[in-house]
């Protein structure tokens, strides 16, 4: 399982044609909050198994143990695989200890404090046997969000903060549900080929 986060719009862009016309670039408009999704994403089938909806900017990590929580409740979790903006010794040690996962595979973030060793212990473990293969796994949360992105549009309808959390996590329903229409599509064209 992947762990990522991504951020939504919150009204629908404006044309090209229309920004240039207007006299504004893309540094022009600045949005100061925006909705988050923090997902847990399954790198063999790309389903959301566990999403978390907050506001940006903020850190990722307060939002990692709500999300792993919820899909190791769902699926029992082999392998977590996070980025820099996971790297904490409390989120291994969740994982580890109390989810019952095998190895988490999330990316040490240095932290400026030149130190070449990490004090605690899954971090330094991280700096021991650092595993590229698989922690490159982790894109396909970022494929994931690509693909959630360009079926159901990036910007939402709703205005009001409750009402977007609400959407984000109908949207992650709805990218689920589509998976699984494909895939059951798939199946039915393979199986009247034979």
């Amino acid at each position: 399982m992947a762990v990522d986060a991504t951020g939504l719009e919150t009204r629908p862009a404006a044309s090209a044609y229309y920004t240039d016309r207007r006299g504004g670039g893309a540094g022009r408009y600045r949005r100061r909050r925006w909705p988050k999704l923090t997902a847990v994403v399954d790198t063999a089938t790309h389903f959301i198994l566990a999403a978390v909806a907050s506001t940006g900017p903020s850190q990722d990590s307060p939002q990692f143990a709500p999300a792993v929580r919820r899909a190791a409740a769902r699926l029992p979790l082999a392998r977590v695989l996070a980025d820099a903006g996971y790297d904490a010794e409390h989120n291994h040690a969740l994982c580890r200890e109390a989810l019952g996962v095998r190895r988490t595979v999330i990316k040490l973030n240095p932290r400026g404090t030149g130190r070449r060793w990490p004090r605690t212990r899954y971090r330094r473990q991280m700096k021991r046997a650092w595993c590229r293969r698989l922690y490159g796994q982790r894109w396909q949360a970022e494929s994931d969000f690509s693909r959630h992105k360009r079926r159901l549009g990036p910007a939402l309808s709703a205005r009001r903060p409750l009402a977007r959390r609400r959407e984000v996590l109908l949207r992650v329903l709805t990218h689920d549900l589509m998976l699984l229409h494909c895939g059951r599509a798939a199946f039915q064209q393979s199986k009247s080929r034979l």
